[in-house]
This record gives structure tokens, sequence and C-alpha cells, in this order.
């Protein structure tokens, strides 16, 4: 294929939303507005039949009363979708903004309204709600009642909770597009390119095998962030203050106490998980000292920590990837391969960069009704082939988990990245087997180190800046820009120790990352689902086709049970006090095994 034809080829691989409106493209506006009038209306009766009345509900009524909440929340959802998605594809379009600010609007007006039904089901005392749970045919929506009423002794009264819930999309929701709208808006000038790039574009420039390349795009991408630094710090120094105040109302011990019930985890687990990790910092400082040798320079900076090991800068083109990701699911189960193929024939895939895309990738869980929609930026690099297997992964999870309903479709965050770590392993695994040069099979293997070190440890110490921001921002007052640059460093450096420079353009790196703003707490998922998954894909090395079973079981039961409960269907005791040494011990051997791929280079480059 040539250069032109696979252009072309990725140029085509961009959403069809219409699944989401029922197939009515021809006036989107209105049809998002149609299914939105429709959940209103349904939402007013909903109330007119059971405000004040959940408490005489027996367990027959209570099942009525879920499906009806149940087909709510589809027709809103299915609008609020197409309006996130279309937004996330072209971000400066003044259409896509008011649409979803119409639809966010129209949204919260619903919840507000709905919002008596969870405040009456969580007054219940605990005897007369485990009677309507034990109820035959609640099965469907019975871990989230139960779930929903571990926020007893912190939800507020009825008139201020729809108070607090309308004044949302004028507050945190608003602060958090706008900082969406500010970063999608940043271009960066890099060194030889006819015009400017988008941030994801610049950032993947730190990749590239020559170190200048590498500091000059550090350089550029400081200098593009810094015109709107003070911009963004007032909006996250704005969350910080509402977090805080929303945690003081609510009586929330601590800033990551939401954060940890939503993910159905313990603050001491949590805990053990970030100590844990932290105790093991050496290991990321390890190999970046290996990395140093064979960059051949001293000591790292931070622009060099990504930096491609193989000289010939690996590419895969769209067609290619899509080759080698479907062979990997296909070859886990059928059924996996068929469900991934359908993201591909339908359209369900957005993978071309764009200037006002959205940046990074995601995959959307949209409505059980529907299917999910996967978001890429994909640039031919063979890093953008296990990103398409890590959404992909996201993606089956998803779609396997559609069958529960809307209640139970999406699991809490730390079970989330089970399936797209498995996946991302899986087709490393091809990639690595597919090649022979050793010099770029090094660079594959300190890919997926580095890929192990930005999810696990670089994780936790985000997780660590976010702590001292919000601790500092609650006893300190507004932060400056400064102060931020300050924190950033600081737990930077406590990971990296004397290992990578910490540069002072990097101390303003910290102001681009979505989720400080719109997921506050949300980073330490992330080092929590990949040490589950990589056990879950160790037994699945030793165990092979035996494990798939259970496997796609775990992917199926979505959020219908707690991540113990799902853990136990593969084998994996989250309650084991060890449990995240033993996954550390899985990175440990990973590192080592790069880092003898590594002396083996350097002795050969000695000998020649």
């Amino acid at each position: 294929m040539s250069a032109t034809e696979a252009d072309s080829a990725l140029a085509g691989v961009t959403w069809n939303l219409d699944d989401l409106l029922d197939g009515d493209a021809s006036d989107p506006e209105a049809a998002v507005a149609a299914l939105l009038e429709e959940s209103d209306e349904a939402s007013a009766k909903f109330t007119a039949e059971y405000e004040g009345k959940v408490a005489e509900l027996d367990g027959e009524g209570l099942i009525v009363a879920m499906t009806k909440l149940a087909d709510i929340s589809d027709r809103a959802g299915r609008a609020l979708n197409y309006a996130h998605l279309r937004f996330a594809a072209d971000t400066a379009d003044p259409a896509n903004g008011a649409l979803l600010q119409m639809g966010s609007e129209r949204a919260t007006q619903i919840q507000t309204r709905l919002l008596f039904f969870d405040l009456e089901w969580a007054a219940l005392d605990d005897e007369q709600a485990e009677d309507l749970l034990a109820t035959p045919g609640l099965e469907f929506c019975a871990h989230h009642l139960r779930d929903e009423r571990k926020y007893r002794a912190h939800l507020l009264s009825a008139p201020e909770e729809r108070i607090a819930t309308e004044l949302s999309l004028t507050g945190a929701g608003a602060w958090s597009r706008l900082f969406d709208e500010l970063t999608s808006a940043i271009r960066v000038d890099l060194p030889g390119s006819d015009e400017p790039v988008s941030l994801d574009i610049a950032l993947s420039g730190l990749h590239n095998p020559d170190r200048e390349v590498r500091k000059a795009t550090a350089e550029a991408v400081t200098e593009a962030l810094e015109p709107g630094i003070r911009t963004r710090a007032y909006v996250f120094n704005t969350l910080l203050q509402d977090k805080a105040t929303k945690d003081r109302l609510r009586k929330y011990p601590h800033w990551l106490a939401t954060r940890n019930l939503s993910n159905e985890a313990s603050d001491e687990s949590v805990q053990a998980l970030i100590e844990a990790v932290k105790g093991r910092y050496d290991l990321a400082r390890s190999w970046y000292r290996t990395k140093a040798k064979l960059l051949e320079v001293d000591r790292l900076a931070d622009y060099d920590r990504m930096a491609a090991i193989a000289t010939d800068d690996v590419t895969i083109e769209w067609e290619e990837g899509r080759e080698i990701v479907q062979s990997a699911f296909d070859s886990l189960a059928p059924e996996a391969g068929e469900v991934v193929g359908r993201f591909f024939e339908g359209r369900w895939i957005d993978a071309p960069p764009a200037p006002n895309k959205r940046g990074g990738a995601f995959s959307a869980s949209t409505v059980p009704s529907v299917h999910p929609y996967v978001m890429l930026n994909y640039t031919d690099r063979r890093r953008d082939v296990l990103t398409l297997a890590h959404e992909l992964g996201h993606g089956l999870h998803q779609a396997l988990a559609a069958k529960q309903g809307i209640f139970h479709q999406d699991t809490p965050l730390t079970v989330a990245e089970t399936a797209s770590v498995f996946a991302e392993e899986l087709v490393f695994g091809r990639l690595l087997a597919a090649e022979k040069d050793p010099a770029s099979r090094l660079g594959l293997l300190s890919e997926s180190v580095e890929g192990q070190i930005a999810t696990i440890f670089r994780q936790i110490a985000m997780n660590q800046f976010e702590d001292q921001v919000h601790t500092a921002r609650r006893e300190e007052g507004e932060l400056s820009v400064e102060r931020f640059g300050e924190l950033w460093a600081g737990t930077q450096e406590d990971l990296l120790g004397d290992s990578v420079e910490v540069t002072d353009g990097y101390r303003g790196w910290w102001s681009y990352v979505p989720h400080f703003i719109g997921s506050p707490g949300y980073v330490y998922a992330y080092a929590y689902g990949q040490l589950l998954a990589l056990s879950v894909y160790r037994l699945y090395e030793e165990q092979g086709d035996a494990i798939v079973p259970g496997y796609l079981e775990m992917l199926s039961a979505g959020g219908s049970k707690s991540p113990e409960q799902l853990g136990a269907l593969v084998g994996v005791d989250l309650g084991d006090p060890s449990f995240w040494d033993n996954g550390l011990d899985l990175v440990a051997g990973q590192i080592e095994a790069a880092q003898a791929a590594a002396e083996a280079v350097l002795q050969t480059r000695s000998q020649g």
C-alpha cells in the first residue's frame, strides 16, 4: 500500500454516530432534542408516580420502578453520548459546544427531578432494603442499589441535593469543559514543522531517537503551554476549592474518600497500593539508569524517558495495525474476535488525528442498547497499535457487559483496566515474536517496560501530586502557578530520584492533564487495574485456554459484582495483602528481562 493509500485508509476510519439516534441522521440536533424530551416527559411521570412513596414499594414494585428508570437513562444517555462524542471529534465547532451544553442542561434537569428516588432509597432502614434486594428478578440492578446505600452518611437534604445538581452544570462541569477547550486549542510550533501541530502530535516527538529532537520538542511544548498556564491554573484552583467545599458539606473525611467509594475500594486497600508502589520506585530508577547507558548519556532528562531505543523508529500503518490487533483477539476466543470485528466494520472507531479533536484515546461505553465507541489519535507508531489494542480491550469489556443493563454495564475504575491491559499484553507478545532484529526487539521491550512504569509508578506519582495539591489548596488557599510547579516537580523527583533530571521547563506540564480537572483522584486506578490485569494475564500464560471462560465471564459480569467477586472469577484474591507485591514482582521480572536485552546490545556495541 502506498503512503497515499495508507493515509486514505486511516482518514476513512471515523465514527458513524447515527446509531445513538436510532439512525435518524437527517437532523441530529432535533433527534437529540427529541430523545431528551421523551426522557424528560418520562421522568415527570415517574416523579408523579413514585415521589414520597419509595418506602411503600414491595419487591415487584421496585422492579417496575427500576425498569422505568433504566428506560429514562437509556434515552437521555444516547442523546448525551452523541453530544459528547461529536464534541470530542471537533471541540472548536460552536455548534458542537452548543449541542453539548443543551444536552447537559436537559440531562441535569432530568437528573435533578429524579434525585428523590436515590434519597428515599438510601433512607430505608437496612432490614427493609435487604428484604427488597432479595427479590427474584431484581438482579439487573441489585448491586447498584446496594452500592448506592454506601453514600447514606454523605447525602444532603432533598432540596440541597437538587440545588447542588443544578449548579453543577455551571460549576464543575463548566470549568471542566473550559479546560478541555483550552487544552484542545493548544498549538505547538515544532522546529522544522510547516505549521503548528496539536499537543498530542507534538508530544509524540518525545519518542524520537534523536536527543536534540526530543529536547527541542520539549522546549516547544513548554513554550506552547506557557501563554495559557495561568488561566488553566485558575481553573484548577477553582475546581480544587469546589471539591473541598463539597467534601466539607458532605462530611467526607479526606479528598480521596468519594473516589474510593465509587471505586468500591477501602481507604486501607488504596493506601496499601500507594505505599507498595512507592516502596518500589527503585524499579523505575533502575530502568532509567540502564536507559541512560543505552542512550549514551550520563543521566536522562525528563524529555528522554520515552525515547525510542531502536534507531529505526518502527512505524505500523493503520491496516497492518488493525490486522495485528484483530488476529490477537481472534486467538483469544472466537467471541472476542467477533465483537472486536464489529468495531472495525461498524464504524465504531475514530482514528485519525485532527486539529481540533480531543487528544489521547478512550472507549466510551455509551448505553447498553447501542454499542461503545473508540477514539484514537493514530500516528502510525508501534505504540499506537498497543493503544488500539488497549481501547478495543475496553470496548470488548463494555460490549460483553452490555447484557447487564444500564445499571451494571460499567465497572469501578479499579477493574475497568483489566481487559485493556490484557489486550495490550496479547498484542505485545505478537509484536515481539514478529521482531527479529535484536536492537528493535530491545526497543519494543523498552516500550513495554516504560508503559508499565507510566501506568503504575508515574500514576502513583501523579496521585501524590494530587494529594499534595488538594491538601495545599485547603491549607494555603489559592495556589500560584509556581506552587503548582513546585509540587509537580517534587512528586516527580520523589519517583525519579537521581536517575532523571527534572528540567525547569517540565514544571508546567501538569497543566494539560485532564484527569486532575474532570476526574479528581482517578489516576491511582490505573496502577490498581494494571497490577490486577497483569495478574490475570500471568494466569493466562500459565493455564492457557483454561482461564478464558472465567475471563470472559468476568468481563460479561460488568459492574454487577464487587471487584473482589470479579477477581475471584479468574482466581485472583484482591483481599490478599500481598497482592500488590505479587504484581510488582511481575513488573520487576519484565524490567530485568529488558535490562538483560540491553546488556546484550551494549556488549555488541562495545565489540563493534
